[in-house]
C-alpha cells in the first residue's frame, strides 16, 4: 500500500504540472500495469522450492506466484518525460537481492530531456540497452527468458544520451553504475560505460549492437569487463518471427595468488548463441520455440563449482492463447542439458534439468 500511495501522490502532482504547463504544446500522462502470475513445476524437485540461482524469472517450484506486478505512471510533453513504475513478486526478490532494501520495488524512475531535436538526455533507472527480451514476459517470444538474458542486465541506473539518425538508425551512449547495480557494489568507485547502435534496414528486419565495459570487482582487484551483445529480428511473414542472438564477453583474470594483480594480458571468456521463434496460428493461438548454448568455463556469470565450468544446452516449447485483448495465457515445457551435473535431484548431483511453466498475464 506504501508503494501505491507514492505511485498516486506521483500521478496526482503530475496531472497539476500538466494543467499549468505553458511551455509545451502537448502533454500526455499515462499510467498502466502489468501482473504475471505463474505456477512452475522442476522435475528436479527442490526441497526449498529454489529453482537454479543463474534463473531469476518463474523460480519458484511447485507453488503458484507472482513473478512480476507493477504500476507505472509515465509523463511527456514536447521537451520533457518521466516515468516511475513500483512492482512485486519473485523477479523483483531475486533479481534486486543485493540492492537496498528501499530500492528493491523500483522497477523504473527517470527522467529525460530534449537537447535538441532527436536527441535526448534521460537518467535514473531504466531497462538495460543490453538483450532483446526484457522482464514483461509478454513482450517475449517465450515465456522464461533465455540463459543470456538471464545473465546479463535487466536495468541499469546511470545516464544516457539517444539520438535518432533518421528512421533507421538509433545511437545511443551510456554512463552507469556498473552491470545490473542501481548503486555501486562495496568499495567499487568506478563507473561503466556502454553503447547501443540499432540499424532497421527494411521495416522486417532489426540489427542491434550493444556494448558494456566496466569493473565489476572492488577497486583493490579491478578486474576490467568486456562484453558485447548482437542480435538481428527478421519478421519473415506476418505471422512468423526469428530472432538470433550472439553474446560474448572477457573479463580480466586475477593472478592465482590472491593479491589482485593481473596475470599478463589474459582473460576470462564466455560467449552464449540463442536462436528464438514465435509462430501465430490465428490472432489468439501462437507457439514460441528457443535453443541455446551458454559456455562459462571459468565461471564467470555463472558459477558452477564443477571441472568444466558452466557449459549448457537449453531448448524450450511453448504455446500461447489470448482469449482477449492484452491477456495472454503461456504454457512451456523447457530442457536444460549441462556437460557436468550442475543440478541436483535427490541430493545428488545431475547435468539435467526439466521442467514446466505456466502463466497467465494481464496488461491494463
Amino acid at each position: 500500500m506504501k508503494f501505491i500511495y507514492i505511485l498516486l501522490s506521483l500521478i496526482t502532482s503530475q496531472i497539476t504540472y500538466a494543467q499549468t504547463d505553458t511551455v509545451s504544446t502537448t502533454t500526455k500522462l499515462t499510467f498502466s500495469g502489468f501482473a504475471d502470475v505463474y505456477y512452475a513445476y522442476d522435475f528436479n524437485k527442490p526441497v526449498s522450492h529454489e529453482r537454479p540461482g543463474f534463473l531469476y524469472n518463474h523460480s519458484r517450484h511447485n507453488e503458484f506466484n507472482v513473478n512480476l506486478a507493477f504500476l507505472k505512471a509515465a509523463y511527456t510533453s514536447n521537451k520533457v518525460r518521466g516515468t516511475l513504475a513500483l512492482m512485486a513478486g519473485t523477479y523483483a526478490q531475486y533479481n534486486l537481492a543485493a540492492e537496498q532494501e528501499l530500492l528493491k520495488n523500483i522497477f523504473e524512475a527517470n527522467a529525460g530531456v530534449q537537447l535538441a531535436p532527436k536527441l535526448w538526455l534521460d537518467a535514473g533507472i531504466f531497462a538495460s540497452h543490453i538483450g532483446l527480451e526484457s522482464a514483461i514476459s509478454k513482450d517475449n517470444y517465450t515465456l522464461t527468458r533465455s540463459l543470456a538474458a538471464e545473465n546479463t542486465p535487466y536495468y541499469e541506473s546511470g545516464a544516457k544520451l539517444t539520438y535518432e539518425a533518421g528512421s533507421k538508425w538509433i545511437f545511443t551512449g551510456l554512463v552507469l553504475n556498473g552491470w545490473q547495480n542501481i548503486r555501486e557494489p562495496e568499495g567499487n568507485s568506478s563507473k561503466a560505460i556502454g553503447t547501443q547502435i540499432q540499424f532497421k534496414p527494411t521495416d522486417k528486419i532489426l540489427l542491434n549492437s550493444s556494448t558494456f565495459i566496466g569493473n565489476e570487482k572492488p577497486d583493490s582487484v579491478k578486474q576490467q569487463r568486456y562484453f558485447h551483445d548482437f542480435y538481428a529480428i527478421f519478421q519473415i511473414s506476418e505471422q512468423f518471427k526469428l530472432a538470433a542472438i550472439f553474446d560474448i564477453g572477457a573479463e580480466k583474470r586475477a593472478d592465482s595468488g590472491g593479491s589482485g594483480n593481473y596475470t599478463g594480458n589474459t582473460y576470462n571468456t564466455w560467449f552464449n548463441p540463442t536462436l528464438l521463434l514465435h509462430y501465430n496460428f490465428t490472432d489468439k493461438v501462437g507457439l514460441g520455440a528457443r535453443a541455446e548454448y551458454y559456455h562459462d568455463p571459468n565461471n564467470v556469470i555463472i558459477a558452477s563449482g564443477t571441472r568444466n565450468g558452466f557449459k549448457t544446452f537449453g531448448y524450450s516449447l511453448n504455446l500461447d492463447y489470448a482469449p482477449v485483448t492484452k491477456v495472454l495465457l503461456r504454457l512451456e515445457g523447457r530442457l536444460l542439458d549441462s556437460e557436468d551435473a550442475v543440478f541436483t535431484r535427490d541430493n545428488r548431483a545431475v547435468d539435467e534439468s526439466l521442467a514446466i511453466t505456466s502463466s497467465l498475464a494481464i496488461l491494463f
